[in-house]
């Protein structure tokens, strides 16, 4: 960053010499920074064009986005990016697309939900997000990661991967796979939401994870931030991706599956805080799949982790040799876990 911070910094009018530039949150796909200068702070972030291949695509949907909340909801929090000093929201460098945020005085974030209040105030967040944006045309919005929540595609190319995968990996991992595999309905039932009008695509997050929510020095949740994966999408990918982050107390890299639950007072809190905000946008049909968003979400990233160990783990990379396997284990157990209670759980919303 040394080398480019002249020429990063003099795009958003910046001076090197009264700025400080430190590294900043936790965060695995893009490298973010915090700018320090004597009138404000802001975020820096380079965006992984790696992942985002269109990174204009991000540029677009954010600027869109701003503009219409701007107008319908100027009393929500939108984090719109800075303009550069060539008037536009991202700019490209020798190493990268860059863009700045202002830094939200006050607020502070979390990488790990620890109370059940955060999961609610975490699921209002997201809620409110999609809710405020229910009248925009979502077809003028552009997908900046194609397939991203398609349970379909990750299916075939789990099937893909046990055709041509690595034969020793497939012995090992048998044990996953047959589950995998007697578990298939809910890409089924995925596949019959896409094609029912009663499912509805709305401008949705996509990671929902508890860093991607700003709190206030009380812990309640201000906006919503982290905005590359927002584009059109079903609401079980938000609620999903909640569930699968929010309800057991240890994360995907857990080993000891014992440690893996659910915890029902999440799941309420979730339920309460997204509902809350979104019950009058979600049709009968919708409400009904309300505990399958946690379903759909956990098994496709269970796939994804298989998947990627079939193939030598060539998407995720591995820390060591059996990483992508634990991952995949840890996800089915908490799948499991999740259907073991749905007979209770379901009946919440």
């Amino acid at each position: 960053m040394s080398r480019l911070s002249q020429a990063v910094l003099s795009q958003f009018g910046l001076v090197e010499e009264t700025t400080q530039i430190i590294p900043f949150g936790s965060g695995l796909i893009n490298h973010t920074w915090k700018v320090i200068t004597p009138e404000k702070d802001y975020i820096l972030q380079r965006v992984n064009h790696a992942v985002f291949k269109d990174p204009s695509a991000i540029a677009y949907n954010t600027k869109r986005i701003a503009n219409y909340l701007k107008e319908k909801h100027p009393e929500y929090l939108f984090v719109a990016p800075v303009s550069t000093k060539n008037r536009n929201e991202m700019e490209y460098l020798d190493e990268g697309y860059f863009r700045m945020f202002p830094f939200v005085a006050g607020s502070h974030s979390k990488d790990v939900v620890e109370t059940p209040e955060q999961a609610y105030q975490a699921a209002t967040q997201f809620g409110r997000f999609t809710q405020l944006l229910n009248g925009i045309d979502i077809s003028q919005l552009k997908t900046t990661i194609p397939g991203f929540h398609d349970l379909d595609l990750r299916y075939q190319q789990f099937l893909t991967a046990l055709k041509n995968g690595n034969s020793h990996r497939i012995k090992e991992a048998k044990t996953l796979i047959d589950f995998t595999i007697s578990n298939a309905d809910i890409t089924s039932t995925y596949k019959q939401i896409t094609t029912d009008p009663a499912f509805k695509q709305r401008v949705t997050h996509h990671d929902t994870k508890i860093s991607n929510v700003l709190f206030d020095a009380q812990d309640h949740g201000i906006c919503v931030i982290d905005l590359d994966t927002v584009m059109p999408g079903y609401f079980i990918s938000d609620v999903g991706d909640m569930m699968r982050t929010y309800l057991s107390p240890v994360s995907e890299e857990e080993k000891d599956v014992d440690k893996i639950e659910v915890r029902d007072d999440f799941y309420q809190a979730i339920v309460k805080g997204y509902y809350e905000e979104m019950k009058d946008e979600l049709t009968g049909k919708e409400k009904q799949h309300f505990f399958y968003s946690g379903k759909f979400m956990i098994y496709m990233q269970a796939i994804r982790f298989l998947t990627d160990y079939l193939n030598n783990d060539a998407y995720y990379g591995a820390k060591y040799p059996e990483h992508n396997l634990v991952r995949a284990r840890n996800q089915m157990v908490l799948l499991q876990r999740l259907m073991e209670k749905e007979k209770t759980l379901a009946t919440y919303i």
